[in-house]
């Protein structure tokens, strides 16, 4: 069942308020979109298959590969929210993907890979 657009919207707003404070400084300059579905672009930029489910996005330069005076386009997240409600129909099951998806992309940011994600079960 899909949810309306508002309640995965504050889905994702209640993920975000459980951001420790301290990490919230290097997060202003980082929006967080909500898309329906990746765009034929990123989705063949990406490879990826036609039934293949991508939940989220972050696309920008991590913080730990910037020189001080590196000039680029703003960083973003894109969650992707056709992807998140087909496979996660229960509300609860929702949310907790929700926030393992923000918390996800937020580490890209950070420069954590994907190796190191997956040690810590937010893959």
């Amino acid at each position: 069942m899909r949810r309306p657009e508002a309640d995965f919207d504050a889905m994702v707003l209640e993920a975000l308020a459980l951001i420790p404070a301290e990490f919230l400084p290097y997060l202003e300059n980082l929006p967080i979109f909500v898309e329906e579905e990746p765009d034929a672009a990123l989705a063949a930029s990406l490879e990826l298959e036609e039934d293949e489910g991508l939940y989220g996005i972050y696309l920008g330069t991590p913080l730990t590969e910037r020189p001080h005076d590196h000039q680029r386009l703003p960083d973003r997240i894109i969650l992707f929210r056709r992807c998140l409600q087909e496979d996660f129909p229960d509300p609860e099951e929702l949310r907790h993907e929700i926030l393992v998806t923000v918390v996800h992309e937020i580490a890209h940011h950070f420069g954590i890979g994907e190796e190191r994600l997956e040690e810590l079960g937010l893959d």
